[in-house]
């Protein structure tokens, strides 16, 4: 369990509260938003009102009493970046922003952040991926290049086994686990049968996975 500082409680802001809450984490939240503030409550361990660009409420927060501290602020980048470098001036361990466009990524690295989080931008590279790819059906990406993909079994290789595919010898490719009636199996053997019952998590760049799985 850690200890959250989270700041900026929008419609992100709000959803992240539930998440810690879930994964039983304790949450401080604030927002100058007293009705944002009152409908995180139910979700989070305590909660205040009040302008996180003012040095003097940050330090009345005890920053550096969190594990973590991830500002969420939408729609006014110039407070979000404010709030980033105050947290580290005040000791926070470790700073997540929010930015909303490359550009805004850029400065608040600069001024602080040690991660940065690109909600709009991962969910649309998400969809641009799932939605015109006939075979991917989730996709989680790794680095620039590579990604974990969820992908179908292709026709050809139907009722073979992996170690006769030899999937890692010709296309570089790793299978990481399977997927069977909604349920995740890590357990993959080289004799494996191939079945159209399943999808495969596949670990790879894109040009190899969409090669190789005819994407």
């Amino acid at each position: 369990m850690k200890s959250i500082l989270l700041i900026g409680l929008g419609g992100f802001g709000n959803r992240i509260a539930c998440e810690l809450n879930d994964l039983g984490h304790e949450v401080m939240a604030v927002d100058q938003d007293e009705q944002k503030v009152s409908d995180v409550l139910p979700y989070v361990t305590n909660a205040q009102i009040g302008d996180s660009t003012n040095p003097n409420f940050l330090k009345s927060l005890g920053i550096n009493n969190y594990d973590v501290c991830i500002v969420t602020i939408a729609n006014d980048f110039q407070s979000s970046l404010e709030t980033t470098s105050l947290l580290k001036e005040l000791g926070a361990r470790y700073v997540v922003s929010r930015a909303e466009r490359d550009v805004q990524e850029k400065f608040l690295l600069r001024n602080g952040a040690d991660a940065v989080i690109h909600p709009e931008k991962q969910a649309a590279k998400w969809a641009a991926m799932r939605y015109s790819s006939d075979h991917i059906l989730d996709y989680i990406s790794i680095d620039e290049e590579n990604a974990i993909y969820e992908v179908e079994v292709p026709d050809e290789w139907e009722h073979k086994s992996i170690i006769e595919i030899d999937i890692r010898k010709k296309y570089d490719i790793n299978i990481l686990a399977f997927k069977k009636n909604g349920k995740m199996y890590l357990s993959v053997r080289p004799d494996m049968i191939l079945t159209k019952d399943i999808t495969l998590m596949v670990l790879g760049d894109y040009k190899t996975v969409q090669k190789c799985f005819h994407i």
